[in-house]
């Protein structure tokens, strides 16, 4: 099938690669324009488009994926599918009505199971044991088209979103393959979802990363793990941000408040509503980051002192 594979970011690099080396053939992306990133500032591709540049294939950047001259050159290349992976902008419906098979969205959960921007985020923040991936046909309503297929991935205890990310989305990249090999081969039918065990996982922002010690350790570890890398996880210390990298249980006979620190020789406890947690790497402001017992060593912490 001749495709049109929109995305953004690189979770979606393992899934256009795929593609790129299936029998389909991938006549363009639809990606992100580009923007500044890096220290300088500079006008860089997005992760997608720089590999579509890579091998050759034409890069559409529209600001609004219902710009006129977009949809034009989508009506010209005359895609039979669209494949989609964290494409990052809302689809019209007359987007939607171009490829005869519609577009295809990998989505990084076990649908209807959170719908939204950060599926693998509130899956982790939430203590889930299971989540997985979804290929389904969008529609209007936010990722409640059908499903094609499905995968299932345990979360392993010590998982943060972008580890697992990572994984989801290699192995989603051969189920969204194996997607569009059933679909161009007419062998494989959507099913509508279930309209029991919805949920939403909205996009995480700051704000949402701000660890709150007054919670169990449970929530804590699992919040922190759930913004790794991104938005990262951060508190309060002397009137100033500290971002925390993941954190473990502690065990301790030395009972701490919520926030408390205390420093040891070899690691440095925070209490919470339950059992303490060990700092893992942290970065102070204008710092790099480093373990927790160097930035200790050098800040001279007080008996007493909290986080938070």
């Amino acid at each position: 099938m001749r495709l049109v594979f929109a995305g953004t970011p690189e979770v979606a690099l393992p899934a256009l690669r795929a593609l790129i080396a299936s029998r389909h053939e991938v006549a363009a992306v639809v990606t992100r324009p580009d923007a500044p990133a890096g220290r300088g500032q500079r006008t860089s591709r997005s992760p997608v488009g720089a590999l579509a540049d890579e091998h050759g294939i034409e890069v559409l950047t529209p600001a609004k994926a219902s710009d006129p001259v977009f949809l034009d050159r989508l009506r010209e290349i005359g895609p039979d599918l669209c494949p989609v992976v964290a494409y990052g902008a809302l689809l019209r419906q007359a987007a939607l009505d171009i490829p005869p098979h519609g577009w295809v969205n990998l989505h990084f959960s076990v649908l209807p199971a959170w719908r939204g921007a950060a599926p693998v985020q509130a899956a982790i923040r939430h203590g889930d044991e299971i989540t997985g991936a979804s290929t389904f046909r969008i529609v209007r309503e936010l990722d409640a088209g059908p499903v094609f297929g499905v995968l299932t991935e345990p979360i392993r205890p010590d998982d943060t979103a972008g580890v697992l990310l990572d994984r989801l989305a290699e192995s989603g990249a051969g189920l969204l393959l194996s997607t569009v090999d059933g679909i161009a081969d007419g062998v494989l039918a959507a099913v509508e979802q279930s309209a029991d065990g919805v949920s939403h996982a909205a996009k995480i922002t700051v704000d949402d990363a701000r660890v709150d010690f007054t919670h169990p350790g449970l929530a804590v570890d699992r919040l922190v793990r759930a913004v790794t890398p991104d938005p990262g996880a951060w508190t309060d210390f002397r009137g100033e941000r500290l971002k925390l990298g993941p954190v473990t249980r502690a065990e301790s006979d030395t009972t701490l408040a919520p926030g408390e620190l205390l420093v040891e020789r070899k690691r440095v406890l925070v209490g919470t509503a339950s059992w303490p947690v060990r700092l893992g790497e942290v970065q102070a402001q204008g710092k790099k980051r480093m373990q927790a017992t160097d930035w200790a060593r050098g800040t001279r912490i007080e008996p007493g002192e909290r986080v938070g």
